[in-house]
């Protein structure tokens, strides 16, 4: 039993100095907001911390209407990645443009966020910049 809550000890840690570089804050490409990526449980999830148009944006084109009037800011738009070789896969990333969420892969490259998202075998590629 010792070993094994040692091995669980172990990878956490392992898991934990992994994630380093990529969390934080960090820059959209368009410039327009600011996610802060976080990990929690084990998984990498990231949350709007800074909006262009002001904190009192709204999610205007989420397709639940009960959340249309929710503000953006605070909202996770990536959520539950787990690391997979040299990627941090298997999440989601929500789209508050157009209110659609994708499946999403995020990995660093330098000292950039490659943020990739998926419909099928199509997908579209963001940079993001660190904060």
């Amino acid at each position: 039993m010792k070993k094994f809550v040692l091995s669980m000890m172990l990878a956490c840690f392992a898991l934990a100095g992994y994630s380093q570089d990529i969390l934080g804050k960090w820059v959209t490409e368009s410039g327009d907001a600011h996610v802060e990526i976080y990990e929690q449980g084990g998984k990498l999830n990231g949350k709007i911390v800074w909006l262009q148009k002001g904190p009192e944006t709204k999610d205007t084109h989420n397709p639940d209407e009960k959340l249309r009037s929710r503000k953006l800011m605070g909202v996770n738009i990536l959520s539950g990645l787990q690391k997979k070789k040299d990627k941090w896969e298997g999440g989601r990333i929500y789209n508050p443009k157009n209110g659609k969420d994708y499946k999403c892969a995020i990995w660093p490259d330098g000292d950039k966020l490659k943020v990739r998202g998926y419909i099928g075998f199509l997908y579209e590629t963001q940079t993001w910049t660190r904060k």
